[in-house]
């Protein structure tokens, strides 16, 4: 399994300046790389190489070559991703950067984690740094080393390296457990675990409507106020779904399954009126929450996988029968078949994990889920 250990950089004023230009160039380098491909419809790294490396060589002479290679394949990944986009009738424009990480490998950079030092290609030659591994990643020294990306912001540079350690050998289990994912309960699972904080929604609504008070402001303080603020969103978001992850897999046995629904496009086929829903829906990246909880979920065996989500909200997980009544609020669902009441996320819950189930041929019997449940909201 892969790791990213995200390493703080150290370096001085001089050696700073020279990571500084390098990035610049590199920026430079993707911009043109991106700016050709998209305009000529273009996206094989081996013609985008042929139309763009000498004449980048020849204007950045002091950016080493192999920078200016991983420059070209960024990009080149970057214009196949918005050609994909405009064939599928989306909108999509020309990728461009401000800041471009720079994407190393084992031939342009090293790292000693005996003497954390590391040493980069610059447009100066070789520079050598030192960092300060987090506490939290300490664990993971010693393994593989593989690429590492270096990024810059706000006068910051930090090293993310790719490690690969080896899997952890855990015996497989046949639980399986469903998660709904929602906007009220941000996850549900099918064991009866309401995971999330309330706070999550409150915290969300005073730093939108800070931001809105400061915006029809409009003063120099208040523009001032507004730079503070920007990233946050981003990283509340982020720490919630490291929080939300984190507790899902503590809730799930070692060798189990988690299944999630396959929410990719759910922004342009949920209908939501304007306001904060909406808003919510298209600030919660479903993408990075995916990612977070399998990796965390792979250092205990636990498999994560995606599911149809169609109809889980209106099924019945007791009876299987399907309406679009059955849901009479956003918490209550009530069968109109067998007069079952629950929590409508737990039901959809269960539905996923059933879902999964029948795809594999396990489906269990139509009364398993309810798990002897009465007619009483739980």
């Amino acid at each position: 399994m892969d790791r990213t250990l995200v390493l703080q950089l150290q370096p001085t004023h001089e050696q700073a300046k020279h990571l500084q230009q390098t990035v610049q160039e590199h920026t430079a380098c993707f911009n043109a790389v991106a700016d050709e491909g998209f305009t000529s419809g273009c996206c094989n790294g081996i013609e985008l190489h042929k139309r763009t490396y000498y004449d980048l060589r020849a204007q950045y002479p002091h950016l080493p070559a192999q920078l200016v290679c991983a420059a070209r394949v960024k990009a080149t990944e970057a214009v196949k991703s918005a050609l994909d986009r405009l064939k599928k009738g989306r909108k999509a424009s020309a990728p461009r950067s401000r800041l471009c990480p720079i994407r190393y490998d084992q031939r342009s950079y090293w790292v000693k984690w005996n003497s954390h030092t590391c040493s980069l290609a610059t447009v100066e030659g070789r520079v050598h740094l030192s960092f300060t591994v987090p506490k939290q990643a300490q664990k993971y020294i010693g393994g593989t080393v593989c690429s590492a990306d270096l990024c810059s912001r706000k006068g910051t540079y930090t090293l993310h390296v790719v490690v690969r350690l080896p899997d952890p050998l855990v015996l497989s289990s046949d639980d399986v457990i469903g998660v709904d994912l929602g906007l009220n309960h941000p996850a549900v699972t099918s064991h009866r675990h309401f995971l999330g904080e309330r706070r999550w929604k409150e915290q969300e609504r005073r730093l939108f409507r800070l931001r809105r008070k400061l915006q029809a402001k409009g003063t120099k303080s208040a523009k001032r106020h507004l730079r503070k603020l920007s990233g946050k969103l981003f990283r509340q978001r982020k720490d919630h779904d490291h929080v939300l992850s984190k507790r899902i897999v503590e809730h799930a046995t070692a060798g189990s399954t988690i299944v999630l629904e396959n929410l990719t496009h759910i922004r342009s086929r949920a209908r939501l009126r304007k306001g904060e829903g909406q808003r919510r829906l298209h600030s919660w990246s479903f993408a990075q929450f995916h990612s977070f909880l399998s990796y965390k979920a792979q250092e205990k065996g636990i498999e994560v996988v995606k599911v149809d989500p169609r109809h889980t909200s209106q099924t019945c997980s007791r009876c299987g029968h399907q309406a679009r009544n059955n849901r009479r609020s956003q918490s209550l669902f009530l069968c109109r078949a067998c007069g079952l009441s629950v929590h409508a996320d737990l039901n959809a819950a269960r539905n996923i994990r059933e879902k999964h189930l029948a795809s594999l041929g396990t489906s269990l019997a139509g009364g398993s889920q309810s798990d002897g449940l009465s007619s009483q909201v739980i």
